[in-house]
This record gives structure tokens, sequence and C-alpha cells, in this order.
């Protein structure tokens, strides 16, 4: 082996014991998850930039849900989704006709309609 080959295998060893395992709080379950060593040196080498955001069943179960979209266009169905959430505000259990942005609050109808009284006035209580 020449000395640069040498050189660049000790350095990539280097690279990688700097690496620990990282605790991160999944956006969508609230909880924590290991961010191992392995998966923080295939991000590395994948050229990715940021760590993950969702636990891996919270990831899971986001592909399965753009999977189904995307099933659902590709046969011309027009979908109706009704997502379970936590509101914001209350706390209460609701449903949502959308999935819910990331980092974003979430509010259920009467929460909503008292941060917004015009839309009472307008609509009569109708959206």
């Amino acid at each position: 082996m020449a000395d640069t080959e040498i050189g660049f295998k000790n350095n990539a060893l280097t690279d990688d014991a700097e690496f620990t395992e990282k605790l991160i709080l999944c956006i969508d379950c609230n909880t924590e998850f290991v961010w191992t060593i392995g998966e923080q040196i295939f991000f590395r080498d994948k050229g990715l930039q940021n760590p993950p955001k969702r636990c891996k069943e919270c990831k899971q179960a986001k592909n399965e849900r753009l999977a189904a979209i995307t099933a659902a266009q590709a046969a011309g169905i027009k979908q109706r989704i009704e997502v379970t959430v936590r509101c914001a505000r209350c706390n209460s259990q609701t449903t949502v006709p959308f999935y819910p942005s990331q980092g974003r609050p979430v509010f259920c109808r009467s929460c909503y309609l008292e941060m917004n009284p015009s839309l009472v006035a307008d609509n009569n209580g109708q959206f």
C-alpha cells in the first residue's frame, strides 16, 4: 500500500470515531429515539446535511401515507383523509382533513373559531 492510502484509511477511522449516539425528539410522536453512530456515518456518506426528524415508526407511517396518496392519484381516486391530532391550545383530541405540517400548530374547531372570530361572524359558524 502507498502511504497516501494508509493515511486516507486512518483519517476515515478517526472521523468515524468522532461520532457519538445522539438522542433526538421525534416531531410526530414526541418520543426520543437514538440516532446511532452507524446511521450518522450513513448520513455523512450520502451527503445528507440534517439529522432525522422522525423515529423509524413515524418515518415508515409517513412513507406509507405518501405511497397511498400517490397510488390514489395515479388511479384517479379523489382521496378524503381524516387525521387524528391534539389541539395545540386545549390539548383535546380532534380530527382534521389534512396532514399537519411539521412544527405548525393544529387547533380544534372551537379554539380555531375562538382565535378567528371574524369567521364566525362572516359564515355563521359554517366553513
